[in-house]
């Protein structure tokens, strides 16, 4: 499992105005509004879409793409 949210550090707004805003709304449907866990398979398919939109790479060196994305281990108490 990996969780996806938002890197609120990330400060270009180009890659949620060029489509990243729909497709993340399309994603965190049924979820909180800052960030959601999902199968790594699905993940990196989702992944994948959103670093094709243009902005994905414009943040800076410690917040380089508007998505963050961690890990969840099996004992975490959020699954």
């Amino acid at each position: 499992m990996l969780r996806l949210s938002i890197d609120y550090e990330f400060a270009s707004r180009n890659w949620w105005e060029n489509g990243g805003q729909e497709l993340w709304d399309a994603l965190r449907e049924g979820f909180d509004a800052g960030g959601m866990m999902l199968e790594e398979h699905f993940a990196q398919s989702w992944l994948e879409q959103a670093s094709s939109i243009e902005g994905w790479d414009e943040g800076s060196e410690h917040a380089p793409h508007p998505i963050c994305v961690s890990p969840i281990e099996d004992d975490d108490p959020e699954l």
